[in-house]
């Protein structure tokens, strides 16, 4: 049962590929552009995939405060925190704007690979003609580690050192679900405002599937290959697809409470109409699972107090990957028959667990320009997902609100729904 306290989005904040920031972003929408481009900052000699999402003249000193905390932040750290002072930054707040004891912080995450210069000089300590000796890394390579080395790399600094910066004292909480991390963490901050326990929530989600050690880690099995033609790497439900596309990112929502968000004079941007999850048995064969797809979106809807008419579009998850696009297509089709479906991954590639924080800081950007930007590189359709996708030319927005889905190949599922204003 929807509830009676109304949530509504007073700030967005968005670190991608495509863009720093709501107009840079929505720019690079529009204009069709793309932020898949060979890689530059993280290159690794002979791997088989040379290109990704990566953020574009990203500068952790020029949002990140106090400066003193670069220290220890990594760059997913940095990107998150970012993410929420551009949107606190829109939402007009500053530290002490909100009572402490009212204001909480929820984020998405996931593991942080530690970077190979942070640890160059233990490993050498653990070198003998060539080759590493795993009974010396005890008692030599620890007194050439960082001590706050772990510090930079643990999941759940984001929401802390928004949390210190911003002096919110309420509820700090992060989700590591993978790509279901960042609905699922704007789903949480959701919930507090309802109860009534919070008046404000920065909700959000960072991800990097680009350091060096994910890509060693995840192989590039379920990668693109198409080295040559980057930008067109990135084809969610289209016939030719050949894989999903690494990239970063971060995104935040600023969430308040109507009746305290119109008594500062906030300018609103949208509203949080509903959310929920829901998990579903996958296999090696079928690794997304079409009923819990249904299902979540479903729920959604329920929870929203909306149904299927209201919706403009659905921002699906949009993979690329060869199994999984047809999967969440028959979930959608089940669900939502013949509601446009917008791929936004073909524009900025998957960055795990940020992905359904940018997909919903773009929703938000859609509602209040009025149009659904086209899904890149759908150049022939795709038999098995049978789907309407928008591509061609953005979709003029008649309806008033949009459902954004998220999900794993271990089986979560997560949606939210975010309205016009």
């Amino acid at each position: 049962m929807q509830s009676q306290v109304e949530v509504v989005i007073t700030g967005n904040g968005v670190v991608s590929p495509i863009g720093i920031g709501n107009e840079a972003v929505w720019e690079s929408l529009m204009a069709g552009k793309s932020g898949i481009a060979p890689l530059s900052v993280f290159t690794m000699p002979d791997y088989p995939v040379t290109f990704g999402g990566e953020l574009k003249d990203f500068e952790g000193k020029k949002y990140v405060k106090p400066r003193k905390a670069l220290k220890v932040m990594c760059r997913e750290i940095q990107t998150g925190f970012a993410a929420a002072a551009l949107a606190m930054d829109q939402a007009g707040l500053e530290p002490g704007s909100i009572d402490p004891e009212r204001l909480g912080v929820v984020y998405g995450s996931e593991m942080m690979y530690s970077d190979f210069e942070d640890l160059r000089a233990a490993y050498d300590q653990c070198i003998e003609e060539g080759w590493y000796q795993h009974d010396r890394w005890g008692p030599s390579a620890m007194s050439e580690t960082n001590p706050l080395w772990m510090l930079k790399y643990l999941p759940n600094m984001p929401a802390c050192h928004v949390g210190i910066y911003y002096d919110g004292r309420g509820h700090n909480n992060t989700i590591c679900l993978e790509e279901a991390s960042a609905i699922n963490a704007i789903s949480e901050a959701l919930a507090h405002l309802r109860r009534g326990t919070m008046d404000c929530m920065i909700a959000g989600a960072t991800g990097s599937r680009l350091n060096l050690n994910v890509l060693l880690y995840r192989s590039d099995t379920l990668l693109s290959h198409r080295n040559e033609e980057p930008e067109k790497a990135s084809r969610p439900f289209e016939k030719d697809r050949d894989g999903s596309v690494s990239s970063e990112a971060a995104a935040a929502l600023v969430l308040e409470t109507r009746e305290k968000a119109e008594a500062r004079g906030a300018n609103i941007l949208g509203k949080v109409l509903g959310a929920s999850s829901t998990f579903g048995r996958v296999t090696a064969e079928a690794p997304v699972s079409p009923t819990a797809v249904s299902s979540c979106i479903a729920a959604t809807l329920r929870d929203a107090g909306i149904t299927k008419d209201d919706l403009a579009c659905i921002v699906s998850h949009g993979s690329g990957n060869i199994a999984d696009d047809p999967l969440e297509a028959e979930g959608i089709k089940a669900a939502l028959p013949g509601v446009p479906v917008a791929a936004l991954k073909s524009y900025y590639g998957n960055s795990g667990s940020a992905s359904g924080a940018l997909d919903a800081a773009v929703a938000v950007l859609a509602l209040q320009h009025g149009k659904v930007p086209a899904t890149l590189n759908y150049d022939t359709p795709d038999p098995a997902c049978d789907i309407p996708v928008i591509h061609g030319q953005p979709l003029d927005i008649e309806k008033p609100a949009i459902l954004i889905l998220s999900h794993t190949r271990k089986g979560q599922c997560a949606a939210m729904v975010v309205a016009k204003a």
